[in-house]
């Protein structure tokens, strides 16, 4: 297929568009490059693939280069409260503001893909898994702009959505700041964390599985389309102390503690069913372990703090 890619270039799809080109997709990619990264220089050996400068918010650009796709992936967004929050303006017109042009200027036939955040549950009742019908509560700008973009999505005939768990793994432009890489990059560096209201449960998923379920979602779109697909490990509801837990089977030295006083600004606290997109048969491949030991390796290489957004 003839794939458009806004926000190629970054955590994700850094991993996302070489996975696609060696899958024999022709890919485009709209970046502007914002941390300076060369990540996609291995891409450049594909004839299908090219590169594009540029804003995912310029309409002439966009207007452009969509007519050339079958499908199209907004990627480009800011990511994460607090860069959202650092960045309001860019927020709603990068997260919510392109993606709804996007949708205006696709044909019916054209298909969008879209990742989403399940962080968009918010708070979660007590011991009540999260899926695709659980109301959705977002407690920050970041969430509230991704919910906007995803209904735009699923209003379309040709649309559907991954709502991501927390991702983790290594990207060639890497992001330390995400919760499994950061505490794993901790416990290496620092050997110890101080957790804040540690029994907040997340759940997620690795960055290579992100890209599969994109291949797999591209192979079976016709039976997929017009929903939302929670994107996670399904065995990987965990509290921030479970987390901690698991990282130190691999690094006994990590030490973690809770702190008695104070408390964490992300309030997100909720476990995430993952059926739907279970029952569509696609299955995740790396899970926590296999995701820690990646990191561990990639952490011999990448020992400083200017991989992360904020």
């Amino acid at each position: 297929m003839k794939l458009l890619i806004t926000g190629g270039a970054g955590y994700i799809g850094s991993v996302l568009t070489p996975h696609l080109l060696a899958q024999g997709h022709d890919v485009t990619v709209v970046d502007n490059y914002l941390f300076g990264q060369t990540t996609l220089l291995e891409c450049c050996k594909y004839d299908g693939f090219q590169a594009v400068r540029g804003d995912c918010r310029d309409e002439g650009l966009i207007k452009s280069l969509v007519p050339k796709a079958d499908a199209i992936i907004p990627l480009a967004a800011l990511v994460g409260a607090p860069l959202c929050k650092n960045d309001p303006i860019g927020a709603r017109t990068i997260n919510q503001d392109a993606v709804e042009m996007l949708c205006r200027l696709a044909s019916p036939s054209q298909w969008i893909l879209m990742p989403v955040t399940n962080s968009g549950y918010g708070i979660g009742e007590s011991g009540k898994f999260c899926t695709e019908d659980t109301p959705l509560r977002p407690l920050s700008l970041y969430g509230t702009t991704k919910v906007a973009a995803e209904e735009a999505v699923l209003q379309r005939t040709n649309g559907l959505t991954f709502r991501l768990a927390t991702v983790f793994g290594l990207s060639p432009r890497m992001r330390v700041d995400l919760l499994v890489n950061d505490f794993v990059h901790r416990a290496i560096t620092d050997r110890a964390v101080v957790i804040f209201e540690g029994h907040f449960k997340r759940n997620y998923i690795h960055i290579q599985d992100v890209a599969r379920a994109f291949t797999f979602a591209l192979d079976n779109f016709e039976r997929m389309k017009g929903r939302a697909y929670n994107a996670g490990l399904e065995e990987a509801n965990l509290s921030k102390l479970e987390l901690c837990a698991v990282i130190k089977k691999h690094l006994p030295a990590f030490t973690y503690l809770e702190a008695p006083v104070g408390e964490d600004p992300d309030k997100r606290d909720y476990i995430v069913s993952n059926q739907r997109l279970l029952a569509t048969g696609f299955r995740t491949e790396w899970d926590l372990d296999r995701g820690i030991r990646e990191l561990i390796k990639g952490y011999a290489l990448l020992r400083n703090a200017r991989f992360s957004n904020v």
